[in-house]
């Protein structure tokens, strides 16, 4: 029967053969993927499908008169809104 400290040895052996084996491979991988992509002129819509557009801006809803600061109502209220009414602001 082996032991505790054979098996942790043959299990860092075993790992660090896979990372070799891994590192080898994805080398090779992407060249392979560079040499598909050129030759057949793949863009990246075509491979990853279309990516979410960014988030639209929020329009504002508030603003400082005096300074010009704006605010879109989410969020915590800015410190020039605290204990005034917030229609006084309105845009």
């Amino acid at each position: 029967m082996t032991s505790l400290q054979e098996l942790l040895a043959q299990k860092e052996a075993l790992e660090q053969q896979i990372s070799q084996l891994k590192k080898a491979e994805r080398t090779d991988a992407l060249q392979n993927a560079r040499t598909l992509i050129e030759t057949y002129d793949l863009t990246v819509e075509e491979l990853f499908g279309k990516q979410k557009s960014a988030t639209k801006p929020v329009a504002v809803k508030y603003r400082n008169p005096e300074t010009g600061e704006t605010w879109t109502g989410r969020g915590r209220a800015p410190r020039w809104l605290e204990g005034k009414n917030r229609e006084d602001y309105a845009v």
